[in-house]
């Protein structure tokens, strides 16, 4: 195993995260109420992984801009690293797709009922924000609306993708959206949705993130070794679905190319064992614990989990292959309501196929070997993905998206000009 250094920092006090010391919470749950302290307060909700890591970037600008401010809501350790006192945390329990929601609709349920009953607490927050999620979301902000609180959306949904129809939704619910992708502005005014372009928050985010050869020499890999890189996602049935091709894929590389380091970059919420039992003592396949960000930029060729981990390490300009995989059902469903013909952020932001995508069937351990070997024995291949990258500099907005979207959370809260 390899031990890097962690991406996200411990809670600087543990009765943040947890309410009262010493006082255990329920699964998912805090025993804090987010009132305890006076000033003013702002409720924040983020249910996954990426909402998390978001989230950490805007409560780090409020706390610098609203000192004062209370900061509290659903989360996890990355926003509640960042000063925010997590109320309900789910980030742990994420799933991808529709079906694959029901089972944890009871402890959603329970996640909303708390946090209503706080919404509508004396002294309530002076604004919501909601940070994607937006089935969960969209009942939090029909709350807020009753309460009186303005809500703000971070990262709103993805209505360019899919399910177009919820801007009707969203412009009769949220005070404003705080856009990521530039292209969302014209959309959103459309629709007549008061909304800021404030940027992508992967851009303050990365921003000490380390280059290739630092990446290298964190991780013990020679500056000349081939590296490939796997990226299986942040929750646990996605995990499930695709590790076992990317561990063939790995394999078959492994025997094709002798001396390739293979390292899984593992998220903060997946279950070390679990993904040790997935790949099954496979020789020369690597656990890298607290660091998956130092895989992406040391890594010459990604098999990434499609999500927001693609886009980051785009940034980051490493080559990639795009996997996603559902439940047959899910992504059924998903192809009645998707409206562009790609699956991974960065075709999507770039208009055009840069990252070749599988999904269902064929996510094979073969079929992504093949694929993996056509692109590592082509350097203009590679070449290309990364000029393609390059082309998203500049387009997510400069630095300073946390302390953008941070003033325009404030202004909403009547604390701004």
């Amino acid at each position: 195993m390899i031990q890097g250094r962690s991406g996200a920092a411990p809670p600087r006090d543990p009765a943040r995260t947890f309410g009262r010391a010493g006082e255990a919470p329920a699964p998912g749950v805090s025993a804090g109420s987010g009132a305890e302290s006076a000033g003013p307060g702002i409720m924040l909700v983020a249910g996954e992984p990426s909402g998390d890591l978001h989230g950490a970037t805007l409560c780090g600008a409020l706390g610098e801009l609203a000192p004062g401010w209370r900061l509290f809501g659903m989360g996890g350790a990355r926003m509640a690293a960042a000063g925010m006192d997590v109320l309900v945390d789910m980030t742990a329990h994420a799933v991808v797709g529709g079906s694959e929601a029901v089972g944890r609709l009871p402890m959603l349920y329970g996640a909303y009922r708390r946090l209503v009953r706080r919404l509508e607490t004396a002294p309530r927050p002076r604004a919501l924000v909601l940070i994607d999620f937006p089935e969960f979301n969209f009942r939090m902000a029909r709350a807020a609306r009753r309460a009186g609180v303005p809500v703000v959306y971070f990262v709103p949904p993805q209505i360019w993708a899919w399910r177009a129809g919820r801007v009707r939704t969203i412009a009769r619910l949220v005070t404003r959206v705080l856009a990521v992708f530039p292209f969302e502005v014209p959309l959103y005014r459309a629709a007549g949705v008061p909304v800021d372009f404030v940027g992508h928050p992967l851009v303050d985010s990365l921003r000490g993130a380390p280059s290739r050869a630092a990446a290298r020499r964190r991780l013990g890999l020679d500056a000349d070794a081939v590296v490939l890189g796997l990226l299986p996602g942040s929750r646990a049935k996605e995990v499930e679905r695709l590790l076992p091709a990317l561990r063939d894929a790995a394999l078959a590389l492994s025997r094709a190319r002798p001396g390739v380091r293979c390292l899984v970059g593992l998220a903060p919420t997946v279950d070390r064992a679990r993904v040790a039992g997935l790949l099954r003592g496979a020789p020369g396949i690597e656990i890298v614990e607290h660091d998956a960000r130092a895989v992406m930029a040391a890594a010459d060729l990604l098999l990434a989990a499609s999500g927001t981990v693609t886009l980051e390490a785009a940034l980051l300009g490493t080559p990639m292959i795009i996997c996603y995989r559902l439940s047959r059902l899910s992504f059924r469903l998903f192809l009645l309501l998707i409206r562009v013909p790609w699956i991974g952020l960065p075709n999507i932001a770039l208009a055009r196929t840069v990252a070749p995508e599988l999904y269902q069937d064929t996510v094979t351990g073969p079929r992504l070997a093949r694929e993996a070997e056509r692109l590592l024995a082509d350097p203009s291949a590679l070449a290309a993905q990364r000029a393609a990258f390059a082309e998203l500099q500049g387009r997510f907005g400069p630095p300073g998206v946390g302390l953008r979207a941070a003033r325009s959370v404030l202004q909403a809260a009547g604390a701004g000009p």
